[in-house]
Formats: C-alpha cells, structure tokens, sequence
C-alpha cells in the first residue's frame, strides 16, 4: 500500500553543469510548493542569467488527486528540452519540484538527440546534487482555546499525531498544528467535537 502521508522531494536547492560541442548546460533544481514559487526561481535566473539562449524548465507540484505538471522548451525544437527535464523529476518519483537548464550555445547545433541528453544530464546533475528526502504531506488548523485547557489540547494533538507548528498565550490561547493527511477527516471531526464540548 502506497503511503499518502508522504512524498519524495528534494532535500535542497542542486546545481549541475554540463557541457557538450562548446555549448554550456547549467542546471538548477529547487524544491517548491507552488506556481508562485516555480515562476518566482525562473524569473530570478532569467535575470541572472540574461545573457543566456534558452531557459528551459519543467516542474511536478502535488495536488489533490495528481500530480500537476509543466514543461517549457523556450524555443528549442519542441520536446528536446523540457520534456527530458520533466522525465528526470518524474523518473525520480518526485514532487514539488522545479528544475531550470540555462543553455549557453557554443556555435556548434547538438541535433534533437544531443539536445535531449545534454537537458536531461544537466537535470540530472542538478538533482543529485540537491539530494532527495521524503517530507510529510500535512494539513493544518488554527485553534483556540482557553489556558487550562493545554493539557485536554496537547493529549487531542498526541491522538490526532499531530505537530504543533505554532502556540501563542494571549487571553485566550492559540495553536497552529499540522495533522497527516490522512488524517484530515479524523482531526476534523475531532476537533469540531472538543470545540463543542
């Protein structure tokens, strides 16, 4: 049985170089958790990198059913760039990941065959490179309470298998938790229930 509680990503941003017939492949790879994050990276290295041909990327973000995937070729002939980015993420079995090859030409045309395997290579390197971890997938409830109520709410976090993300004491006291989607339904009910009592 798959676990739905987890996921594979990376474990840091990675970097990789490759080069191929004076052409130049810098590849970057970054973990994110949304489309504002992927398009925040890429239009930081498109800046950084300006002078640069082509700015290729694909990305796998998690969703509710499947995974939500991208690729962008920017200009090179269609499919020779990221789509064999994307086929590293996804031959990785990876999520909420972005992964960016910068090319540079060296005056030399690869072919689509060249062009394939120097995109897929410098994704590859950028991937190792940031090494890959398994992260809890978890949703989250904000809830209030009042102060003597601490320990009933730390015993319902320890059911629940839930972390406490955040806890202020005011007046009333407040906690962010993070419960295993998996048990989303479960914490729900629960915490609708102790709400009431």
């Amino acid at each position: 049985m798959v676990n739905t509680d987890t996921y594979r990503t990376l474990a840091r941003p990675g970097e990789g170089v490759y080069r191929e017939k004076g052409s130049k492949f810098l590849g970057f790879a970054y973990p994110v958790n949304s489309e504002a994050e992927v398009k925040a990276y890429i239009e930081a290295i498109k800046k950084q990198y300006h002078d640069a041909r082509h700015h290729c990327y694909a990305y796998v973000l998690d969703a509710a059913v499947e995974p939500f995937m991208r690729a962008n070729d920017d200009g090179e002939p269609a499919h020779s760039a990221g789509t064999p980015i994307l086929n590293q993420i996804r031959s990785l079995e990876l999520l909420n990941v972005l992964v960016i090859v910068v090319r540079y030409f060296g005056g030399i045309k690869l072919g689509v065959p060249g062009l394939i395997h120097a995109y897929r290579t410098a994704a590859q390197a950028a991937l190792v490179d940031g090494g890959i971890t398994e992260r809890l997938r978890e949703v989250f409830f904000t809830i209030e309470y009042d102060y003597q109520e601490t320990s009933q709410v730390m015993r319902l976090l320890n059911q629940l298998h839930a972390r406490l993300v955040e806890q202020d004491f005011q007046s009333r006291c407040r906690a962010r938790i993070a419960v295993p989607l998996s048990r989303q339904v479960e914490a729900s009910a629960q915490l609708q229930a102790w709400l009431v009592s």
